[in-house]
């Protein structure tokens, strides 16, 4: 019998042991595999597949309809956007929510270096049909300021923009904090 008490005791213990072990690494995983997860839930980029026959008929949800013209609108429209020559309107008119966003295009244009920089995308990755992460080299005063950065650019209206994220993150390297935490970043 004491054999047997033994044995329990340490099964129980045991038990105890890996229930801990178990909860533990379920605590320190879980931050790391969420952060691994996007909004909508998948673990990757890619759609899951599905039996569905629609979706092998129509164009993929990772792409807008005609790529080729939607690469070609991104970066007139960085390149408008970040020209020092358009005006906040040409501006406003290319930045997703731009008629929100007053204050923070002012913040950045009124930085003596936002006034001199430009940007050439050298890549574009649509990861929805319609959002794109942008791989730009921003330049100011000609000099490279900025090589590979990244960007994103969303379709709103039929019109492919530069992203709010985009311009708040910019607005935060320049070290500008006047923007209000109403003002759109």
């Amino acid at each position: 019998m004491v054999l047997g008490s033994d044995l329990r005791r340490r099964n129980t213990r045991r038990g105890r042991g890996a229930a801990v072990g178990a909860a533990a690494l379920v605590l320190a995983l879980g931050p790391a595999l969420a952060a691994c997860s996007d909004d909508s839930g998948g673990g990757s980029g890619a759609p899951p597949p599905t039996p569905s026959v629609e979706r092998t008929t129509s164009a993929p949800a990772t792409a807008p309809a005609d790529p080729a013209a939607a690469t070609t609108q991104i970066k007139a429209n960085w390149k408008k956007f970040f020209d020092p020559a358009s005006s906040t309107q040409d501006k406003q008119a290319v930045l997703e929510n731009g008629d929100k966003m007053g204050p923070v295009l002012k913040a950045f244009n009124g930085d003596k270096r936002g006034g001199q920089v430009q940007a050439e995308v050298t890549k574009v990755v649509f990861t929805k049909a319609d959002k794109a992460t942008v791989t730009y080299t921003l330049t100011l005063n000609g000099a490279t300021a900025l090589p590979d950065a990244s960007g994103t650019s969303v379709e709103q209206g039929g019109t492919w923009k530069v992203s709010v994220n985009t311009l708040c993150a910019l607005v935060a390297l320049s070290g500008d904090a006047s923007p209000s935490p109403g003002s759109g970043c």
